[in-house]
């Protein structure tokens, strides 16, 4: 089996996703994109008053994403994305762009490249308790630890038919890579 053009690195605030993905394309070679830098500047500021985002807040941000992986895919990039992409909604605009959203050129074959098995969601997931020490011991980002609560609230973990495999984040984020870098070269 071929290997995905996108692994797609998500997970609650604090829970590794940019480390993980960073390490991850390097060892892979491939390109890396981390979500947060795409965010809006009203999204960053509401963030940073401890206001948690909204679907609306959102959909613009995740078909920018999508808009970006169509783009590496359809050129013959493989991407790495650390996106928390908790909604099962989400990550299918990340796949398929939204439904209001022309695809760039109309390409519909290459719409099709980001579907099924073309995107690997690797899931890291942890306890609460881990994550929430993980946050408030980071300095320097505009998501504060308070708001932890509200994205493990709407969090849908992937479920099959979802091409996904789950991490555990006790792990160190070089064993986290390691074991999805094995998983990969298995598929």
């Amino acid at each position: 089996m071929e290997a995905p053009a996108v692994l797609l690195v998500m997970g609650v605030s604090g829970s590794g996703k940019s480390t993980v993905g960073a390490l991850l394309a390097s060892k892979l070679g491939w390109k890396f994109y981390d979500a947060d830098d795409y965010h809006s500047e009203e999204n960053r500021k509401k963030m940073g008053e401890g206001i948690p985002l909204s679907d609306q807040d959102r959909v613009p941000w995740l078909c920018s994403l999508h808009d970006i992986l169509l783009r590496d895919v359809t050129s013959g990039q493989r991407v790495v994305l650390a996106c928390s992409a908790l909604k099962k909604m989400y990550r299918d605009i990340l796949i398929g762009g939204g439904s209001d959203v022309p695809v760039k050129g109309d390409d519909e074959s290459a719409k099709q490249r980001l579907a099924g098995k073309q995107l690997l969601v690797v899931y890291l997931c942890g306890s609460a308790e881990i994550i929430s020490r993980r946050l408030f011991q980071r300095k320097g980002h505009f998501m504060p630890p308070e708001l932890l609560q509200s994205q493990l609230s709407v969090l849908e973990p992937p479920a099959p038919p979802e091409n996904f495999i789950q991490v555990s984040v006790h792990q160190s984020p070089s064993e986290i890579a390691d074991a999805v870098t094995e998983t990969l070269l298995m598929k």
